[in-house]
C-alpha cells in the first residue's frame, strides 16, 4: 500500500524532473545562479567541505542516495516510510520535492513551501550537483575528460604556483575528484602535468570545455590560484 501512495505521489509530481530525465539533458540549469539561490535553503541544509547536518540533513552527495540514509539524523515518520517504500534522491524525485515537499512525501516535517518558478530549481539542482558523491548521476561527468585545447600568453604558462596555497584551495575540488587517483565517474586530476592542467582550466574558464559546473568553479579563479592548484596535484604523493 505504501508503495501504491508514493508511486501515486511521483506520478502526481509536476512533470519538469521527468522531462529532463527523458530528455537525458547535458546542462540542469545554472550553478552559480543556483548558489544564490540556495540562501533559500541554507538556514537548515548545509552542503560543501566540513557540511554537517543540523535542522536538516546535510546534502553532500545527495544525488543516487536512498532517502533517511545519513546516520545519526532523526527523519521523519514520513521520510522513513518513503525511504522503505525506495524513494531515492535522483534528478527527478528531488525536483519534485523542492516543488512542493509535502505532495510527494506526505508527513515530512519539512515546512519549506517549495520553489515554484522550474528554472530555479534547476539552478538550485545544478549546484547540489557539484557535491554528489555519486558522479554517475551527475550528466556533465562525461564531457569532463573532453580535451579543449586553448592557447596561452607565455606569461601565464610561467606563473610558479604555491603547492602550499594549492592545498589551501584544494576542498572543493576534492568534493568530487578522488585526491588518491582514483576514478569514481568523474577523471582524477592528481599528478597531472602542471601545464595540462593549467591548460584545462583556462579552457573551462574561457568556457571552450562543455562542462557547466567546471566552467563556474574555474570562473572564480584568478590566473595565480590555478598555477597554485596546478602545482599541489602535480606534486601529491
Amino acid at each position: 500500500m505504501r508503495s501504491a501512495i508514493l508511486i501515486l505521489l511521483l506520478a502526481l509530481a509536476p512533470p519538469v524532473g521527468g522531462a529532463l530525465a527523458e530528455q537525458e539533458v547535458q546542462q540542469i540549469g545554472d550553478a552559480e545562479r543556483g548558489e544564490k539561490l540556495f540562501s533559500k535553503c541554507s538556514g537548515c541544509h548545509e552542503v560543501g567541505a566540513g557540511a554537517e547536518s543540523g535542522i536538516g540533513p546535510h546534502l553532500n552527495g545527495i544525488y543516487g542516495r536512498k532517502a533517511a540514509a545519513i546516520d545519526g539524523f532523526f527523519y521523519s515518520k514520513g521520510i522513513e516510510r518513503a525511504a522503505s517504500d525506495g524513494l531515492v534522491w535522483t534528478l527527478e524525485t528531488l525536483d519534485a520535492y523542492i516543488d512542493n515537499p509535502k505532495a510527494l512525501v506526505s508527513g515530512t516535517r519539512m515546512s519549506f513551501r517549495g520553489i515554484k518558478d522550474p528554472q530555479d530549481r534547476h539552478d538550485v539542482l545544478a549546484y547540489l550537483r557539484i557535491f554528489s558523491d555519486n558522479p554517475a548521476n551527475i550528466p556533465e561527468a562525461a564531457p569532463t575528460a573532453q580535451a579543449r585545447e586553448v592557447d596561452l600568453p607565455p606569461e601565464i604558462l610561467a606563473i610558479v604556483g604555491d603547492p602550499e596555497y594549492g592545498a589551501y584551495l584544494s576542498s572543493e575540488c576534492s568534493t568530487c575528484h578522488q585526491i588518491d587517483g582514483s576514478d569514481a565517474g568523474i577523471p582524477s586530476i592528481t599528478h597531472w602535468p602542471k601545464e595540462d592542467f593549467v591548460v584545462a582550466m583556462h579552457a573551462y574558464k574561457r568556457k571552450l570545455r562543455p562542462h557547466p559546473v567546471m566552467q563556474m568553479m574555474a570562473g572564480r579563479l584568478s590566473d595565480e590560484e590555478i598555477a597554485a592548484l596546478a602545482a599541489y596535484y602535480g606534486a601529491l604523493d
